[in-house]
Order: C-alpha cells, then structure tokens, then sequence
C-alpha cells in the first residue's frame, strides 16, 4: 500500500489525538525517577532475584532529560515529552515516554524493564500519534500485564521523520537527516539515560503501524544484536521513500526482504534468534504480501508470526486490539521480564 494512502489514516488517527491533549496537569514537569535502590548489606554480595537483576539491570546513565507532561492515565501514571537532540545523527525531535506503574513499585526498584519503541504511520511528524490516550495503547499494556499477557513494557514513542514532506523508511539516506541512526542509536542511548533498562537484546523491541512497521521491521532485522523483537501491522516489506534515488546500494542495505533473507541464512540460536509479529486487519490489502515474505524468510534466526484481524482496517485501534488477540503475549515471551526483589 503506497504511503499517501497511509499518512491519509495516520492523518485522520492524528485528529483524534489533538482532543485529548488538553488533559489536566499538560505542560507541568514529570519525573520518572523510580524508588530509590537499596545499597548491598557491606561485605554481603547480592543472591538469588538480586543477584540476577545486578546481572542484567543497566541503571539511568544520565544526563537526565526534563519531561513536561504529555497526558495523564486513569491510573495515575504519565505520559511525558521531551526534546532529544541525538548525538550520533545530529537530529533533534520529540520523544515521548510512558513508564507502566510497576516501575514505581518498590519490588521491582533494583529491575530493569523492557522497552517498547512505538512508532506511528504516515509522516510521524511533529507528533507520535500513540502519545495519544484515545488509542489505548499504554493502559491496554497495563491492563493486559495485570492478565499476564504482556509485560510492563516502557514504552517510547519519538518522532518518526525529521519533516512532514517526506518520509525517510527510517534510514541513513545520503545527504538527509540520519533517521536510522536516530531510531537505533540515539533514542536507546536516551532511553539508557533515564530509565531502569535490560543490558541484553531482550529488553528492546519495536512496534509500528503501517510506515511505522517497515521502520520497526528494518531496524530489527537490521540490528539483531541490539533488538528482539516486532510487531510489525499493515507494514510494507520493501523500502519506497523516493529519496533513495540515485543511492541504490544504500537503499537495498536497508531493504527487510534482503535482511531477512540474509539473517535467515546464518545459524541460529537464542543470541541470534528475532521474532517478527506481523498483523494485518482483513478489509486491508497486503495479506498476500506478508504471507509470501513469512514463506520466503521464516527460517534460522527468523521466527515469525502472523495475525489476522477480523474486521480491522489500515488504522492504530485495529492493531491495538491484534496485540491484545495475541501479538503482544507472543513477544512477552521472548523477552525479558522484570525482576522482582526476593
């Protein structure tokens, strides 16, 4: 499906965000410092739940981002914004972040938690369109972590494209703005900066709808050292931003079909292994397409999984409801939970 027709749908998902924006409490400072960690006895190392989560916890790196409230949830917890101005790609956009309310349980005070970088369709520009409370997405993971569907993912969502005039496949096109360093680089290493994270691969995924999939998809398959896992919904397979022109090379090096083909042929294993959810509602086109990319490329280290959502459409409440028939507990699964104190 070609991008006009999903910034269209991202346009009309992006209305229904701007009513609700005037909640109570927008614009006022947020933190997201969670309790405070409690030192190791001296001379007594850490064991058992402990041990494990001083194993594989990366506590805040800092600097520390100032976040202004964004929204606010029915349970109390917040959805922040900030302005994050990336080392690595020289870009600066909003990033937008939720943290679900077991972060700020102290059990859990010495854990990382798993974090989901949420992208939006059509152009992702100047806002995500998920920040939003009207999709549902962040109390549908904290509801469905309660029923032991999903875990309490933190979830990120920066801006998808430097500019509402193009779009950019999420990539280092030559001689414009280095989205996919942004995407991959920069917005972990914030994420690291000011969050409780998972040191290994099992704590980062990615979830997008329509352009926002294909970035999820390419930048999983892309840096299966550095991610986990995608659901990717109503995704294209193959690159189309027309400012690939002229850089054919550049743009089949970021072009999921040849990732995937080329990460399927290598040996596999739980270091290597990637798991692409791909959803796709039943009055969209492109069915055909994912099927034929699964075939083709569900072998080795790439493991997928494929839901089809009766009734849905090209839009974000489709694909929040396919998580929750099943996307979102498949990679539960393969990623790292929380570790709660003994």
């Amino acid at each position: 499906m070609k991008r006009l027709t999903k910034a269209l749908i991202a346009t009309v998902a992006l209305g229904s965000v701007v009513l609700v924006s005037g909640c109570s409490g927008e614009g006022d400072p947020v933190s997201f410092d969670g309790p405070s960690v409690s030192p190791p006895a001296p001379g007594k190392p850490p064991t058992g739940k402990a041990k494990e989560a001083a194993a594989k916890t990366v506590m805040p790196t800092g600097p520390k981002a100032e976040f202004r409230t964004q929204n606010t949830l029915d349970d109390g917890t917040k959805i922040g914004v900030t302005t994050l101005r990336g080392e690595k790609s020289g870009f600066t956009g909003k990033v937008w972040v939720w943290a679900p309310k077991q972060y700020f349980d102290p059990k859990y005070a010495n854990s990382g938690f798993p974090v989901l970088i949420a992208l939006p369709g059509g152009n992702g520009y100047p806002n995500n369109y998920w920040m939003g409370t009207d999709l549902k997405l962040q109390s549908s993971i904290s509801r469905w972590s309660e029923e032991g569907k999903s875990l309490p993912f933190i979830v990120v969502m920066p801006v998808l494209n430097p500019d509402a005039d193009h779009y950019y496949d999420g990539s280092d096109i030559p001689g414009q703005p280095k989205m996919g360093t942004w995407m991959a680089e920069d917005v972990p290493d914030f994420v690291r900066a000011n969050f409780r994270t998972f040191a290994s691969r099992d704590g980062w995924a990615f979830m997008g709808s329509s352009s926002g999939g294909f970035v999820g998809l390419k930048s999983v398959l892309k840096h299966p050292d550095k991610f986990k896992a995608v659901i990717a919904s109503g995704p294209d397979t193959v690159p189309d931003s027309p400012l690939w022109a002229g850089h054919e090379a550049e743009k089949q090096a970021n072009n999921p079909e040849k990732l995937a083909k080329a990460l399927a042929a290598t040996p596999g294993g739980k270091d290597k292994d990637v798991y692409v959810a791909f959803q796709i509602g039943t009055k969209e086109g492109g069915v055909a397409n994912l099927r034929k990319f699964m075939k083709n490329y569900t072998k080795g280290p790439v493991k997928t999984r494929l839901q089809v959502i009766q009734d849905g459409s090209h839009n974000a409440r489709t694909y929040v409801k396919g998580m929750g028939d099943g996307s979102i507990e498949w990679i539960s699964k393969q990623m790292q939970a929380p570790i709660p104190a003994s």
